[in-house]
């Protein structure tokens, strides 16, 4: 389990960056940004524990999670500029993270002896994705999830797809079959632009013709 946990690491500084950022760019004080950080990092987990009654939740359990959260946050700050410029460093570090979080998911479901399907994808992809909303309402965004990007269909396919093997293979190979697809679904869609259309209204469209 060392490279889950190492991965699990990478995951969490590769979100807690992420809601440095935005917190940066709403212009929230010290406080602000770095609460943003942690519920970016650790948001998904902690709503996925209280969803199946596994409390305290393990953010809490071990704090290392939450200092590693607001370490990040602070260096992030500081350095802001640089890391702010390497965009495709952090896509690549928050597609390992959406497929960590979401392989911890789907597996705390299981070891805590909840086998039926749908709850091991549902607690994959709230844990994958949870942090991600989290941040974007804090920050009175639309969750980015929402409106763009292949994201929870990755973390969706990558719960799935540990559901298939977690009792056909050994426990280790099915966490990295997980974490594997997450992260490849992820960045394929990435690079290549794939998005689900977005829905209009018949007076968009209209207006979009007229535009022609």
């Amino acid at each position: 389990m060392g490279l889950i946990n190492i991965f699990i690491f990478i995951g969490i500084i590769a979100a807690a960056v992420s809601g440095t950022l935005v917190g940066m760019k709403k212009r929230l004080d010290w406080f602000g940004v770095i609460c943003l950080a942690v519920a970016t990092a650790l948001g998904g987990g902690i709503i996925r524990d209280i969803m199946i009654g596994n409390l305290p939740p393990v953010a809490f359990i071990k704090p290392i999670y939450f200092f590693v959260s607001v370490l990040t946050a602070l260096i992030t700050c500081f350095f802001y500029e640089r890391i702010n410029k390497l965009q495709h460093v952090i896509m690549l570090s928050d597609a390992v993270g959406l497929g960590v979080f979401t392989t911890v998911g789907a597996n705390t479901a299981v070891m805590n002896s909840m086998h039926q399907p749908f709850l091991v994808v549902s607690m994959g992809l709230i844990t994958g994705i949870g942090g991600g909303i989290l941040r974007d309402i804090f920050a009175k965004d639309i969750p980015y999830v929402f409106r763009k990007e292949v994201y929870a269909i990755a973390s969706i396919l990558g719960a799935i797809s540990f559901l298939i093997t977690y009792d056909k293979v050994p426990h280790i190979l099915s966490l990295y079959i997980c974490l594997f697809v997450t992260f490849v679904v992820r960045v394929v869609s990435f690079y290549y632009n794939v998005n689900f259309p977005v829905l209009k209204t018949e007076m968009e469209v209209s207006k979009e013709n007229r535009n022609i």
